[in-house]
């Protein structure tokens, strides 16, 4: 029944409302119950006092010890006093007795209900003798047909100091049950209208919590499909919307590495194609006698360096393959960046010949001993030379530049002039499966994994490696090494 997250969120609220309203409903309750019983003992109190000092009085100014006396010669005149006393108290009932607790005289709300003969028990009667109090009188006691706060005081005659009657101000308890009920229901209906707004609040909050999660769930379940292109709407900037946007940019991620997976595929199976079809046609045609023997020697190079692209691509997969999978290590020793920079450079020495180009090689000392693993450089130093001097302009300017840097490590950069990479390949030229030349018209011998395997390598030694570009200008692939 709550297995949805939306009905989890909406129980919890709507729990943690309830219980609140109601540990609110019994703490007002106890608050207004106790302070209801205190000024209502105060009120009798108050009262008791003002009986018991007009009594003490009456009986000074008239010589009278007897209260029973007293009262059937001034009844009407104390019925008044003590009517007087209780106005604004309408639940109010003053009871006179003589000291053994026996009803003299009742004024007030209940007084009707006393039964003649009626007595309040000794032992409340005793406790009046001896100054008085609160007490509670219950229903059973042979005074009242339901329970009543009491509070009890002595009548002291002013003349002699003894006590001659006790004064009891009653009020009924059903009186502050009723009080208490009334507010109660009150607070309750209050609960309840608080809980609906609270269940309609949640609701809409709740929604827009789940809603962006539901979509994030129908999303997932498309690239399970293999549809790449769903996104999800971003409202707000909440965690929810950054969940949202994080979603998104994996989307994205996802949808690109899909785009160049499919585009690698692509390249490879051409790249496979090609020279395949074309070491077989010509060995073919040897073997049949289409190709002349003087034309032998002609297309056997050509089958020789078809054969090498093919090699070069096994090899980038091995490696792609062993990147992947962790299976290559690396061992990390001290050599000459320079030296090593400069073998490279020579090996390239037809090829930059043949185009023509302007080389400078800066090396800041003749002998800069970087700590790497020497092949790993090695093949990131060839590649990169490869790519600068293959997309170089005829007569450009080829440039490698080696230099000390702060935090005792070693800058090392491949400048170029020629097309450069454009602001839309430039943030994508690491990635893997990612080949700029999408024309193939420049580059007819590369796969695209070369820089992802050269950016592979850096991390791995926890190095940085980035490209800058200048589109159709320049191109210039920088990267760091530890000094030794």
């Amino acid at each position: 029944m709550f297995r949805s997250v939306f009905a989890k969120y909406v129980l919890a609220f709507m729990l943690i409302i309830l219980i609140s309203f109601l540990i609110i409903l019994s703490t007002i309750t106890s608050i207004i119950g106790n302070y209801s019983r205190d000024t209502k003992e105060d009120i009798m109190e108050n009262s008791s006092k003002l009986c018991s000092a007009y009594l003490g009085n009456k009986l000074n100014n008239t010589g009278i010890n007897d209260i029973a006396a007293l009262s059937a010669i001034y009844r009407g005149d104390i019925e008044d006093m003590f009517s007087i006393i209780a106005l604004g108290n309408d639940d109010l009932t003053i009871l006179l007795t003589d000291t053994s607790g026996r009803i003299i005289l009742a004024v007030g709300r209940d007084a009707s209900d006393i039964e003649h003969g009626a007595a309040i028990p000794k032992v409340y009667a005793d406790r009046a003798n001896q100054g008085g109090g609160n007490f509670r009188l219950g229903k059973d006691e042979g005074v009242f047909s339901s329970p009543h706060m009491v509070h009890s005081m002595p009548v002291i005659d002013e003349a002699d100091g003894v006590v001659r009657a006790n004064i009891f101000v009653c009020t009924s308890s059903l009186m502050m049950a009723e009080l208490i009920e009334t507010i109660s229901k009150t607070i309750m209906m209050a609960i309840l209208w608080v809980l609906m707004a609270a269940l309609i609040a949640v609701y809409f909050i709740t929604e827009r919590i789940v809603g962006p999660l539901k979509k994030i769930s129908v999303a997932a379940r498309q690239f399970a499909d293999g549809k790449f292109d769903a996104r999800v709407p971003v409202h707000g900037k909440d965690e929810v919307a950054e969940l949202a946007v994080a979603f998104n940019n994996m989307a994205e991620s996802l949808d690109n590495y899909e785009t160049m997976r499919n585009t690698f595929i692509s390249n490879v199976s051409h790249d496979l194609r090609t020279p395949m079809t074309s070491i077989s046609g010509f060995v073919d045609g040897i073997l049949d006698g289409v190709i002349p023997p003087e034309k032998h020697e002609y297309y056997l190079r050509i089958v020789s360096n078809e054969a090498q692209r093919l090699s070069r691509l096994v090899s980038s997969l091995l490696d792609l393959s062993k990147i992947q999978a962790g299976e290559r290590k690396f061992t990390m020793s001290p050599f000459d960046i320079c030296e090593m920079a400069r073998q490279i450079l020579i090996s390239f020495e037809q090829n930059i010949e043949s185009k023509h180009l302007e080389v400078e090689f800066d090396c800041e000392e003749d002998k800069l001993l970087a700590v790497a693993d020497r092949d790993a450089i090695y093949q990131i130093m060839y590649n990169l030379c490869d790519n600068a001097v293959k997309f170089s302009i005829e007569g450009g300017l080829l440039r490698i530049k080696i230099k000390k840097i702060k935090n005792k490590k070693i800058l090392v950069s491949v400048y170029n002039e020629g097309q450069g990479i454009s602001p839309a390949d430039l943030p994508y030229v690491f990635e893997r499966f990612y080949k700029s030349d999408k024309s193939r018209g420049l580059n007819k011998t590369g796969v695209g994994l070369g820089l992802y395997i050269s950016k592979t390598i850096i991390d791995a030694h926890g190095e940085k490696i980035w490209v800058e570009s200048e589109f159709e200008r320049n191109c210039t692939f920088s990267f760091t090494l530890s000094l030794e």
